[in-house]
């Protein structure tokens, strides 16, 4: 399952992110690590941005960005 296809209010861990390039290590850079727990906390009405609370923070992605991260259900 992708980051993607959460719904607002739910929670899960990162197990992967399979992008590359910049877009791989500006979600790195912001925490997006194997383990890491995201609660999905809005999505934008046209779905684009995602908004997450990843620790303790909340960070806006793209929804081309959260379909590169593979979640599992906490």
């Amino acid at each position: 399952m992708t980051l993607d296809q959460l719904t607002p209010g739910q929670e899960c861990r990162v197990c992967d992110v399979s992008l590359e390039g910049a877009q791989l290590q500006r979600l790195l850079d912001m925490g997006f690590i194997e383990g890491t727990l995201i609660k999905v906390i809005r999505n934008a009405p046209l779905l684009d941005p995602l908004d997450v609370e990843i620790r303790g923070y909340l960070v806006a992605i793209r929804r081309n960005e959260a379909m590169g991260v593979e979640v599992a259900i906490a």
